[in-house]
């Protein structure tokens, strides 16, 4: 049962290098069926959904893999990013909630106390917990990568301005805010200073 365990979760992994979603999901989806107690699979599977921008699903799965392995740091995360920008600030919080008693240089810490300082549009903080979080990561590059976004996107909402002078309007603070993998734009002030 194991060995079919880690034939179905190596199908998946090769099948998501390949952009193959179907397959990835289909491999994973009997991984979990393979060995029902283990995490991962839900988490892969989350993954997938959310890079596929199958929100709804990528959330179901995360908290799948949170409900199995509450101590699954990466799963716990990527529920509360998916609820904080699905606008459900205080639902992500109280997913994210073990995350912020972790040690004071863990980044998942850091970058959490990030996002709560965010919610309360307390954009400095915000700031300097996202540059912590990304100094102290060198385990998950890619997970730096999306809050480098995110601050790109605080930058612009602080503005209020693009290079030409012009205000930003608000189709284009949510385009910025989307590309960053989350909706500033939904906890906007009416004038940031």
């Amino acid at each position: 049962m194991e060995a079919d365990f880690e034939s179905l979760m190596e199908a998946g992994l090769q099948a998501s290098r390949r952009d193959d979603v179907d397959a990835a999901l289909q491999s994973w989806r009997s991984a979990a069926g393979a060995n029902p107690r283990s995490a991962l699979p839900h988490f892969l599977i989350g993954a997938e959904f959310a890079q596929a921008r199958r929100l709804a699903e990528a959330e179901a799965a995360f908290a799948n893999a949170v409900v199995l392995a509450p101590e699954f740091e990466a799963a716990r995360y990527q529920l509360g990013l998916l609820q904080f920008t699905s606008g459900r600030a205080a639902v992500a919080l109280v997913t994210w909630e073990p995350l912020f008693g972790l040690p004071e240089t863990h980044p998942l810490r850091s970058f959490v106390l990030g996002f709560s300082a965010l919610a309360r549009d307390e954009f400095d903080t915000a700031l300097r917990h996202f540059h912590a979080g990304i100094d102290a990561n060198a385990i998950n590059p890619p997970m730096n990568e999306d809050v480098e976004r995110v601050i790109a996107a605080i930058t612009v909402l602080r503005a209020g301005r693009f290079g030409d002078g012009g205000l930003a309007s608000d189709s284009s603070v949510k385009t910025v805010a989307e590309d960053a993998h989350v909706l500033l734009a939904a906890y906007r002030q009416n004038s940031i200073h």
